[in-house]
């Protein structure tokens, strides 16, 4: 069945894009940042592998309420690695850098990502659906508490 929401389809249409795109980035993002979990070495071995351990998990978890904004608007969730692949703007990491490196790479990818959410906000309440302007309101603090976290890090 067609939803009846009162959002028109051409403005749906519009949301599902935006919506696919960040599924993609946030996706993408996870496994960069399981990955620097898994090969974290240095003499801040431990703190950053619980940080990334905290920070993963919480981007797994995100997917899944990323996923259901789309099925709740009627369409289905772009779900393959090529699709993904495609929706993205986050950089694959081919090479394994060392912990300062893996920081500042995580910190780029969120602040890119809280940079699109602001245009995507916008775009969302254009197309008069503020449940999704107000689904990445709340989801941009949490990419800018974990940017904050990252950039802490860094910081002399």
């Amino acid at each position: 069945m067609k939803t009846n929401i009162g959002i028109s389809k051409a403005d749906t249409t519009k949301v599902i894009t935006i919506l696919s795109h960040y599924l993609s980035d946030s996706y993408y993002l996870y496994l960069k940042t399981h990955n620097f979990h898994w090969n974290v070495t240095g003499m801040h071995f431990q703190n950053l592998h619980k940080l990334f351990d905290d920070q993963y998990n919480a981007l797994f978890s995100s997917l899944d309420e990323i996923a259901e904004r789309i099925r709740s608007l009627g369409e289905f969730v772009p779900g393959s690695y090529m699709q993904m692949k495609e929706l993205t703007c986050i950089k694959e990491s081919k090479e394994i850098p060392n912990d300062r490196e893996m920081l500042k790479i995580l910190l780029d990818d969120h602040e890119t990502i809280v940079r699109n959410l602001r245009n995507w906000i916008e775009e969302a309440n254009q197309a008069s659906d503020v449940g999704t302007g107000d689904f990445l309101t709340a989801r941009i603090e949490e990419h800018e508490k974990t940017a904050w976290m990252l950039r802490s890090h860094l910081e002399s």
